[in-house]
């Protein structure tokens, strides 16, 4: 079992940068693939980026690549997602997901989910 809490989303005007932080609670975290995803109104959770249990790969949506970065510290039990260069169709509820599995991009093959934390960027 992993619970997750996400933190770190606000309002932000585009072109600036936030940070979210997801973090997980429970035994041997650095054996889950983490992945953040988004969901803005009316839209599908969409996959924003993973990072292996390592840490030593990452993998990101063609839309944030060059501007987000998921990095991980297994020793805090800590996922984040540094957001740059933020547009306002970024504004969307990011989640926090994690699973067992070596590699995963959809929702539906991630078992744990944090509750998610609003991101809203403004033109």
């Amino acid at each position: 079992q992993v619970q997750l809490v996400e933190s770190g989303g606000g309002l932000v005007q585009a072109g600036g940068s936030l940070r979210l932080s997801c973090v997980a609670s429970g035994r041997q975290f650095s054996t889950y693939t983490t992945g953040w995803f988004r969901q803005a109104p009316g839209k599908e959770r969409e996959f924003v980026g993973i990072i292996s249990r390592s840490g030593s790969r990452t993998y990101y949506v063609d839309s944030v690549k060059g501007r987000f970065t998921v990095s991980r510290d297994n020793a805090k039990n800590t996922v984040y997602l540094q957001m740059n260069s933020l547009k306002p169709e970024d504004t969307a509820v990011y989640y926090c997901a994690a699973d067992i599995a070596t590699i995963a991009y959809r929702p539906d093959e991630f078992e744990y989910w944090g509750q998610g934390t609003q991101v809203t960027v403004s033109s």
